[in-house]
């Protein structure tokens, strides 16, 4: 495994919660639209990027359970699990691509694979279950994952996390926009999407977003981002009413 990005300072507002100084967002301040997207992404695209392999040790200090620091807590089915149980057996817990990495067809390799604002622990069986399906709501109850729905072409998260989703990927279609030899990302109101780079549905996302606001574990885990690894942020998290401001 490569060797973890040294941590640097964080913004003036403390080391696990709130949004950062006034000043990482100072030239977004004010726009919207088109234009603030467009701010966004200068802001945000300025990141240290992490090897796959860095992803292992990243996840075990980002996704850290608050009340047991030997373990990790699995996005979509919510367990807490040791850190330790990383890998790709049984109920072992792997790397869940939020962004499906086919959608887009960029894999592994550094850049938005192996970003961890939308990088996530997550049981290897629960993992291949929601594959590469789009975000929508309904379906069947997700193996192992209890309060998940699944069908052919949608995976429905639990209520406690379905805001998170919805903000990781805002994140993910604002930091890649095709500009800096990335693939460009974009949301779109379908499911069944495919290689294409693009991710649905958008308007359960922000259905989402509006009723699961940040909570103390996602704003945590952003300012560790930040100031621990890849050195920027989600905006998303920090100013959840730009949302509505993009996509309207």
């Amino acid at each position: 495994m490569g060797a973890t990005p040294t941590p640097t300072t964080g913004p003036t507002t403390g080391p696990t919660t709130g949004a950062p100084a006034d000043d990482y967002y100072r030239a977004a301040v004010g726009k919207s639209g088109p234009a603030l997207k467009t701010s966004l992404n200068q802001i945000i695209r300025t990141n240290t990027k992490l090897s796959y392999d860095q992803v292992w040790n990243a996840l075990k200090s980002t996704d850290e359970d608050p009340g047991n620091p030997a373990n990790v807590v699995l996005l979509y089915s919510g367990r807490s699990q040791s850190k330790s149980t990383n890998g790709g057996n049984g109920n072992d817990w792997n790397r869940e691509h939020v962004w499906a990495k086919s959608h887009g067809d960029f894999g592994t390799a550094t850049g938005p694979g192996t970003d961890l604002h939308h990088l996530r622990p997550e049981d290897v069986s629960v993992n291949a279950n929601r594959g590469n399906k789009d975000f929508d709501l309904g379906g069947s109850p997700a193996t192992e994952a209890p309060g998940n729905f699944t069908d052919s072409d949608s995976w429905e998260p639990r209520d406690a996390v379905k805001g998170d989703v919805a903000r990781m990927l805002f994140y993910m279609a604002v930091r890649y926009e095709g500009g800096d030899g990335y693939v460009n990302l974009e949301l779109n109101n379908n499911v069944s999407n495919g290689s294409a780079p693009y991710m649905g549905r958008l308007s359960v996302l922000l259905r989402w977003h509006a009723q699961d606001l940040p909570d103390a574990f996602e704003k945590r885990r952003n300012q560790v981002i930040f100031a621990g690894f890849q050195h920027n942020r989600n905006p998303f998290i920090d100013h959840p009413e730009w949302a509505a401001s993009i996509w309207n």
